[in-house]
């Protein structure tokens, strides 16, 4: 074989990593994330619990897993939940077990998540594969426009998400990567960039330590 062809099939076995996606409503993290998933096949989204009613179009075991409150307190009482929380009277949750076996298989999972569940998912035992990204709109006028027009909502509710969104940015800190969303493919880029560097960390490089010692072995 060519020394082309045996860098093309070169795989080093790696760890998987977590790569939380948080922002608030209305800076463009859900399309970012549809087409951060677009463009990279190893990259697979968590997919949540929750105990509201599913939407017209959402699918069952795609959008969401749609159970029952009894369900979500036996998995959360188990210990099977890696982060959960309660938004506007439904639970919402991550099962462990699925993002485990993504991670085994050396692939990554992408999490949107608010502050709060990001900061559970940091507390967890995976806390040192979790890559934490917070999105931010490009101006405060902007974020304003777009939660007026997205759903012709009264004034009161409004200002209800607005005073949210703020509380949401007041966390940009706690973040390992902050992107200022003013142009998408730009910003797309630099996900795609987070995503490639944080991936061949020395640490996330299982197989590395082999692959050196065969390296030396024919020297």
């Amino acid at each position: 074989m060519s020394d082309t062809g045996r860098h093309e099939t070169l795989r080093i076995a790696r760890r998987g990593l977590l790569l939380v996606l948080s922002s608030p409503s209305g800076a463009g993290k859900t399309t970012l994330s549809r087409r951060l998933l677009a463009a990279d096949a190893h990259l697979r989204m968590s997919v949540s619990v929750t105990t509201r009613k599913p939407r017209p179009g959402e699918v069952d075991g795609q959008d969401y897993r749609f159970i029952d409150v009894a369900e979500f307190e036996r998995m959360k009482g188990a210990g099977d939940l890696l982060e959960f929380a309660q938004v506007h009277g439904n639970l919402y949750g991550t099962p462990t077990a699925p993002v485990a076996a993504i991670l085994a298989a050396g692939e990554d999972v992408l999490f949107d998540l608010d502050w709060q569940g990001a900061q559970q998912l940091k507390a967890s035992g995976m806390a040192e594969d979790v890559v934490a990204v917070f999105i931010l709109p490009p101006d405060g006028k902007t974020l304003e426009r777009r939660l007026r027009t997205r759903a012709q909502d009264a004034d009161d509710v409004v200002a209800r998400r607005l005073a949210a969104a703020a509380h949401e940015i007041e966390h940009w800190g706690d973040y390992d990567y902050v992107i200022v969303n003013a142009d998408l493919e730009a910003s797309v880029a630099r996900l795609v960039a987070i995503l490639t560097a944080e991936r061949v960390r020395r640490e996330r490089q299982t197989g590395l330590a082999a692959f050196v010692r065969g390296m030396l072995a024919e020297l």
